[in-house]
């Protein structure tokens, strides 16, 4: 039997407050307010959907993999001030995901890598299912392969 899995992203409730913050403020997190230009482009870790041209967005610095191992990681990724938190059923890939070229990065329970791969997003399902094969893996992080950044977790259902 295929493993069951689920994407998740990041929460809404982490973010909210920068949207009331000024530039200078936004600075002092390392942060910056973007008016988006162009779609694809400016990828919401929240809502898991490229933000729209005219919109608004944040991009900061982020800790996505909180973990004591050498593998904990941080880097930029944008929000949507306007995001809502998806509702993705089991098995979903959301089209920010399977329209990009991905890193997939296994993980034990211990945050230490086990397994990483690249592929299509198209292909993503495949290459999830066979890596939650393996019971020594807990979970996913997807990151884009181009930019190098976060995209979201994958968890086991």
């Amino acid at each position: 039997m295929k493993p069951a899995f689920r994407i998740v992203g990041l929460p809404l409730e982490t973010f909210a407050p920068l949207f009331s913050m000024d530039a200078a403020q936004l600075a002092e997190q390392g942060a910056q307010r973007l008016a988006v230009d162009k779609t694809p482009g400016y990828p919401c870790r929240v809502s898991l959907e490229d933000a729209q041209s005219g919109e608004s967005v944040i991009l900061l610095p982020f800790v996505h993999h909180e973990v004591d191992s050498p593998y904990r990681a941080s880097g930029p990724i944008f929000v949507r001030e306007f995001a809502q938190e998806p509702s993705l059923a089991p098995g979903e890939i959301p089209e920010v995901v399977s329209s990009r070229l991905l890193s997939v990065r296994a993980y034990d329970e211990k945050g230490m890598m086990l397994a990483a791969k690249v592929t299509e997003g198209r292909d993503l399902k495949t290459q999830v299912e066979e890596l939650l094969g393996n019971p020594n893996i807990s979970y996913l992080h997807l990151h884009n392969a181009g930019a190098g950044c976060y995209s979201c977790r994958v968890e086991r259902v």
